[in-house]
């Protein structure tokens, strides 16, 4: 145990080294190329504005600020090529072109920087013998950095949260949630916290013609190219502070270890592979861990227009489970976005259909979950929203956080439904940041035999404070 330890430190240590070593590397390129740069900055690469005069806009490849329009200059790149630019989702994941993002934004010295997240305070309570109560925050941060770099894009972006101080005890109750562990047994009716570094990366994306984009990511912490935008950042789930329950089976790799990804877009559709380390976080969750890249996936997105985003992905996860180390995880998942921005600009509704599947390798057991959300938002400050979910579980419902027995063989146990519904309202209490009282009901279906268990209609029911940032527009 003591060498896997050293082990585990070194592998850590390397991979630390290897991302503030590329760090010091850019920043270094970026001052030495700062005067070149900056005098390109108000136009396009190779090109200016009539009269050889300087753009008074940024080129079109510069982050820009939106709400619910989509992405400037479309006329001389694709829509979906401006929208992936602005790297406003979480890993390389897509929404529609058109989706709001609430942020606060500064330029300086041909840098663009950009700041968005959210916190909600929560109240929860739930029925059953299952159901437990607690307050608590979920919450995640994220400071961007964006310029030209010689012929492209550079984006230094972090995504930070602190839940791990926010949510004590290692989980939340969330009833028949399952996923990763807790002081050496499994979490069972409860949703772990995510760790403070959510996400440390570097993208660098280069324009090929008018129609075409290359993209790296490399982040010792990331999201690989598996699944849609993950339901922290996604505009279907905007508005909703609990986890769905499919997590585990459409979206979990959104925090994932040494993460390499190469993309390359034409117009309206993108394809991408990435390697990464397969095991979920450890139960301490203030650092970064390190593995080797021993697991992949691939994705392709395709946005047809600025409303509509939709995905397939495929990937293989190397020992993903700390309780079962000796299985793999075949994932695939397939999701379609829908965004429509709301007559003079005071609302949007977006919505998502998904679906995830699990396949553990050597067993063949499969586990799939489905899932549709959507979210309203309307005269300016108003929000409802809804979730409806159907999703396989295993019989680890049945030992609940009991410690495994020796030998314990995991199989499907039961489909489990679960429904929400959520309305909330922003106020002007802060400048720059909305402030929203809301809450949400939650009520379950399971098959009568776990009616011993969790009660024969467990329901449940969060309030909330939500604090998100808004620009001065």
């Amino acid at each position: 145990m003591k060498g896997r330890a050293v082990e585990h430190s070194s592998n850590r240590n390397r991979a630390l080294y290897k991302f503030f070593s590329l760090c010091a590397v850019t920043a270094f390129l970026s001052s030495s190329a700062l005067a070149e740069v900056e005098s390109r900055a108000a136009c396009h690469i190779n090109s200016c504005c009539p009269g050889g005069q300087p753009c008074p806009v940024a080129p079109p490849a510069a982050p820009i600020q939106r709400s619910s329009a989509p992405a400037m200059n479309m006329g001389s790149s694709p829509a979906f090529l401006e929208s992936i630019l602005q790297h406003e989702s979480a890993g390389t994941s897509s929404e529609p072109g058109s989706t709001p993002h609430a942020m606060l934004m500064a330029s300086r010295s041909g840098w663009t920087f950009m700041f968005h997240g959210v916190a909600f305070l929560n109240a929860i309570q739930q029925s059953g013998p299952r159901g437990g109560d607690k307050v608590f925050s979920t919450n995640w941060f994220m400071p961007m950095a964006q310029r030209h770099l010689g012929p492209g894009t550079l984006t230094l972006r972090a995504m930070l949260s602190l839940e791990p101080a926010t949510i004590t005890g290692e989980r939340y109750p969330e009833l028949f949630q399952v996923g990763e562990t807790a002081y050496g047994s499994p979490i069972v009716d409860g949703q772990h916290p995510h760790n403070l570094f959510m996400e440390l990366a570097l993208l660098y994306d280069l324009k090929i013609g008018r129609n075409a984009l290359l993209s790296f990511y490399g982040a010792p912490v990331g999201d690989p190219a598996l699944g849609p935008e993950a339901f922290p950042h996604r505009a279907s789930a905007s508005e909703d502070p609990i986890a769905p329950l499919g997590h585990h089976l459409e979206d979990s790799t959104h925090i994932s270890d040494d993460v390499l990804t190469m993309g390359f877009a034409y117009k309206i559709a993108r394809v991408e592979v990435s390697g990464f380390h397969g095991r979920e976080p450890g139960e301490f969750r203030w650092d970064i861990d390190s593995g080797a890249l021993d697991s992949w996936s691939t994705r392709l997105t395709i946005n047809p227009s600025p409303n509509w985003s939709g995905q397939y992905s495929i990937g293989r996860l190397a020992s993903p489970e700390q309780l079962f180390p000796g299985e793999d995880t075949l994932r695939m998942t397939a999701s379609l976005s829908y965004n429509r921005p709301l007559r003079n600009g005071r609302g949007n509704w977006a919505t998502m259909l998904l679906w995830g599947r699990n396949k553990d390798l050597p067993s063949g057991e499969v586990y799939n979950g489905y899932l549709a959300e959507s979210t309203v938002r309307f005269a300016a400050t108003n929000y409802a929203w809804t979730r409806i979910e159907s999703v396989d579980r295993t019989n680890l419902l049945e030992w609940g956080e009991n410690p495994l027995p020796p030998g314990f063989d995991e199989h499907f146990l039961a489909r489990i439904q679960a429904y929400t519904l959520g309305y909330d309202h922003d106020f002007g209490f802060i400048p720059r940041v909305a402030t929203a009282f809301g809450g949400q009901f939650m009520w379950y279906g399971e098959p009568a035999f776990l009616d011993s268990l969790y009660g024969a209609h467990p329901v449940g029911g969060v309030i909330f404070i939500r604090f998100r940032p808004k620009s001065g527009r």
